[in-house]
């Protein structure tokens, strides 16, 4: 691939990049952004899918430090939550040698306009932490297994993991949004890194692109970052309709081609 080449992918790529990694800071979902981006730029679905996945790596881990340099997670259950990821990434990325991915697309078609209702309907929702009301156990075991989950379906299929890991910590852990904003962080790090490692060991990560777009990913995630911490709910909220929004024309797209 000669230079000129090469400028015309991190034109198209970077920018693209940079937005996820805005969009992932805030309220998840940024793969939805950055995947399409390397398709777009003419790379093969694998490359593409290694070469984003460390290009995203990246962006999540400043974004998940600087959470953690603020306090804003919920320490000993994002360990679990970390762990969690990472077995649930090497479990899905199985499954999907197995299992038609139409099944999965069918399901989350279901789940995403149901999320998005219950959003409307309860507008305090993710406004304060109460998840004081679990034990230190209790609390890190639902995490864990909710990471699993979530990071199955992450290295099955990936758009919208971090969102319906967010969701899913504010609604059963009882975090407010910026808490389960940090610790989907630091679970969709331990889900990056383990997907990252698989395809660079396959060779399926094109690393002359996968370096310009790692450092727009962290600038979108510091850029993103900043802004959630500074308004927190009051712009995580909001976000999230537009990445629901974002993953059902993703799915329906996917489904129809």
């Amino acid at each position: 691939m000669d230079w000129n080449d090469l400028f015309q992918i991190w034109l198209i790529v970077c920018p693209l990049v940079f937005l996820g990694g805005l969009i992932d800071a805030v309220a998840g979902g940024g793969g939805l952004i950055t995947l399409p981006a390397y398709l777009l730029a003419g790379l093969p679905p694998h490359t593409a899918a290694g070469t984003n996945k460390f290009g995203n790596m990246w962006g999540t881990m400043l974004t998940a430090y600087r959470f953690l340099k603020r306090g804003d997670v919920h320490f000993p259950s994002a360990i679990w939550g970390g762990i969690g990821a990472l077995v649930g990434a090497w479990i899905g990325a199985k499954l999907n040698l197995i299992m038609p991915e139409q099944y999965l697309y069918y399901i989350m078609l279901a789940i995403v306009p149901v999320m998005a209702i219950f959003l409307l309907l309860k507008k305090d929702f993710g406004n304060e932490n109460e998840s004081n009301q679990f034990s230190a156990l209790k609390m890190c075991v639902l995490v864990g297994i909710i990471s699993l989950v979530v990071g199955t379906y992450d290295g099955f299929f990936g758009p919208g993991a971090g969102t319906f890991l967010m969701l899913a910590y504010t609604g059963i852990c009882k975090f407010d949004l910026l808490t389960a904003s940090g610790n989907t962080k630091v679970a969709n790090s331990a889900s990056n890194i383990a997907s990252l490692i698989t395809f660079a060991m396959a060779g399926e990560v094109m690393w002359a692109v996968a370096v310009p777009a790692a450092i727009s990913g962290i600038l979108g995630g510091y850029v993103g970052s900043s802004l959630a911490l500074k308004s927190g709910a009051k712009i995580i909220r909001p976000m999230f309709f537009v990445v629901m929004a974002l993953l059902v024309g993703r799915l329906v797209y996917d489904l129809l081609v």
